[in-house]
């Protein structure tokens, strides 16, 4: 009799802990609007082999979530990632069975959600991966998500189109003609005034023909060798979005895998950063509100314009 009841308290307790878990994870997820989905997961060579991101995406669409590929998020989504959950699937097969886990990170790349071990003993690798990716999917199932929002969701402010056009006023005492022509000394007190024109007069002096053409060609060939001296410059655009992160000396841009692609590294000009790629090195600099990253490929300048967010 002791014994049975000390069983049944056991399968109790199990029970009330699994349920509190459950109901933590659910709170939790409904705090998330999306669930990122790669296109290749770490452990296989291919985008979407054996049809597993496609399998992932639409169960848990399915199951209630919104989910977006890693290289087309939204906008509101680009510009708070922590609103989103990165999926990557574990996988531990043997010889013998498939086995993979569903984990949820948050934009830390901390874990919030590891599923069952979802396991398939087939030998087929595409009936077997699509078992396994099932049956780990289970663990959503009694959760019945809602997004619910998040109170401290930073509030996104954007100036964009704001300002259209700067024009210079107009100055109502002046016509717009008389401006251009009009230099003036005016001073106006009790006992002193002064009203004098200082406007540019013509030049009496007169330059013969062959003066007037070595000015000329003077001029014309100081700024063709200016003009040679300048390397050429090939234009690049990256649309692709890379996200500032802040570090001790500068920056470090990712992207949303997340990868460090580069570093930056702050110098005393405002806005100009000495950038350490991994293809190459350069500069990053800020121009009309846009930034570029300029280094040499062989003889050749690139100035590649990125879309960075800060």
């Amino acid at each position: 009799m002791f014994k049975s009841t000390k069983v049944a308290y056991i399968v109790l307790a199990v029970f009330l802990f699994g349920s509190s878990n459950l109901a933590m994870a659910q709170t939790s997820l409904n705090k998330y609007k999306y669930i990122v989905i790669p296109k290749k997961f770490e452990d296989f060579k291919k985008e979407n082999q054996y049809q597993t991101n496609t399998l992932v995406k639409y169960l848990f669409t399915k199951k209630g979530f919104t989910t977006v590929w890693e290289d087309a998020m939204p906008e509101d989504l680009a510009n708070n990632q922590c609103s989103a959950l990165f999926m990557k699937l574990k996988e531990d097969s043997s010889l013998f069975s498939t086995k993979t886990t569903v984990v949820l990170n948050d934009c830390n790349r901390q874990e919030v959600f590891v599923s069952k071990v979802g396991k398939s003993k087939d030998k087929d690798y595409k009936i077997s991966y699509s078992e396994a990716i099932t049956d780990a999917m289970t663990s959503f199932d009694t959760m019945n998500y809602k997004y619910e929002g998040q109170t401290n969701e930073p509030i996104t402010v954007s100036f964009k189109n704001d300002v259209k056009e700067l024009k210079e006023p107009k100055n109502p005492k002046m016509d717009t003609k008389d401006q251009d022509k009009s230099v003036l000394i005016e001073e106006a007190t009790r006992t002193k005034q002064t009203y004098k024109s200082v406007e540019p007069v013509d030049s009496n002096v007169t330059m013969a023909k062959n003066e007037k053409a070595t000015v000329e060609q003077v001029s014309t060939s100081k700024a063709a060798q200016a003009q040679k001296s300048l390397p050429v410059v090939n234009e690049k655009q990256n649309k692709s979005v890379l996200y500032a992160q802040e570090i001790s000396n500068g920056f470090q841009l990712v992207d949303s895998t997340p990868k460090i692609l580069m570093k930056i590294l702050k110098t005393s000009k405002a806005n100009h950063y000495l950038a350490y790629g991994n293809a190459a090195n350069g500069v990053v600099y800020s121009e009309n509100g846009k930034w570029y990253f300029e280094r040499y490929e062989g003889e050749n300048l690139i100035r590649e314009e990125l879309n960075i967010k800060f």
